[in-house]
């Protein structure tokens, strides 16, 4: 009887504490709406260098880039512009050096990320760090799907959650 009173306990003790989880892949909402990667892409910076042989350019100091609701910022972004025949548009943007991806109320940090504009995914990489409200999720890489508004996490998921009480 005693053993089974410590279980339940234990188990409510869980339940009204913030809970400290990990897990090999994680999947959540990331920026609460779907986003659509065919609106135009605002880039700001304080230096642009563009090198003609490879198409692409360089944005370096207080990067920020904007599309939509969405807001990415860097010490870095590389774009890279697709090959061939007929007017350029942007196939990928490669963000270094204290990357920070804001969609809606949620936040996510890391060392490094890579948007590719055609398929809407962004994989950040290196010490991510995700918030939504009071609760935190960090891992080794996130993958954002922008079409389905969804986010995987994976390599080493920790999390804490807030549980609403005091």
């Amino acid at each position: 009887m005693f053993t089974k009173f410590r279980a339940v306990f234990m188990a409510l003790l869980l339940a009204l504490t913030p809970a400290i989880t990990t897990a090999q892949g994680t999947q959540v909402a990331f920026g609460g709406l779907k986003h659509d990667s065919t609106q135009p892409v605002e880039v700001s910076s304080d230096t642009l260098q563009i090198n003609q042989e490879d198409g692409s350019a360089v944005f370096s100091g207080n990067v920020v880039v904007g599309q939509g609701t969405m807001r990415l910022s860097a010490d870095r972004v590389v774009v890279v512009y697709s090959a061939g025949d007929g007017p350029r548009k942007i196939s990928k943007m490669h963000a270094t050096g204290n990357v920070v991806l804001v969609n809606g109320a949620e936040a996510a940090e890391a060392a490094d990320a890579v948007y590719s504009i055609d398929s809407g995914n962004i994989v950040m990489t290196g010490n991510v760090i995700l918030t939504q409200g009071q609760s935190a999720l960090s891992s080794n890489k996130m993958v954002v799907d922008l079409n389905t508004g969804q986010a995987t996490l994976e390599g080493r998921v920790k999390s804490i959650l807030q549980t609403g009480g005091n």
